[in-house]
């Protein structure tokens, strides 16, 4: 296993929760809110955005346009069931989501969901960590490695992991500040 791949692995794990941060809305209208929003079309259980064009023409509002007209009501049902906790608007022709503001007990709930999304990124670094120190083990043991290698690559992969758990926090801050803002 090389650091280079392990690095990349951990890189995965950041893009990963920051495509979790962007999910959560902090009170300004964004299309991301409705990234994980699927939505039943024929059977199939299928994302929001290969349905329909999704726009926000202010900062509080977020409209949805159907490719299929059909559509418009299972999409209306899975934001419904959704945990956005938004009430969508049918007009025939789309559906509109008013992004009412945040309230400070909202806030503060939505802060708790984006600490564990970022927890969830970080255990993922730790477990990429936990893989790559016991291979480095593994190539020690069978002698590929002496054991100031071992030492060395075992003291690099802790840098790494170091350096993305840094970057989640960083993460995880900026979308706090983001939620908090009034």
């Amino acid at each position: 296993m090389k650091l280079a791949d392990v690095e990349e692995r951990m890189q995965k794990s950041v893009e990963a929760t920051q495509h979790d941060f962007n999910s959560i809305r902090t009170g300004r209208a964004n299309a991301a809110l409705l990234d994980r929003v699927m939505v039943d079309y024929y059977g199939t259980e299928t994302p929001l955005r290969s349905l329909a064009n999704i726009s926000t023409p202010d900062a509080t509002t977020i409209l949805i346009q159907p490719y299929d007209r059909s559509t418009l009501a299972n999409i209306e049902k899975a934001i419904q069931l959704s945990d956005l906790g938004l009430t969508p608007n049918n007009d025939g022709s789309c559906v509109r989501l008013n992004i009412p503001p945040l309230t400070t007990e909202r806030r503060k709930e939505l802060v708790k969901t984006a600490a564990k999304i970022a927890e969830g990124g970080k255990v993922a670094i730790r477990n990429i960590r936990r893989d790559a120190i016991d291979h480095i083990k593994k190539e020690g043991k069978a002698g590929e490695l002496t054991e100031d290698e071992v030492k060395d690559l075992q003291e690099k992969v802790q840098k790494l992991t170091d350096k993305y758990i840094a970057k989640i926090d960083a993460l995880f801050a900026e979308k706090e500040k983001d939620i908090m803002t009034v």
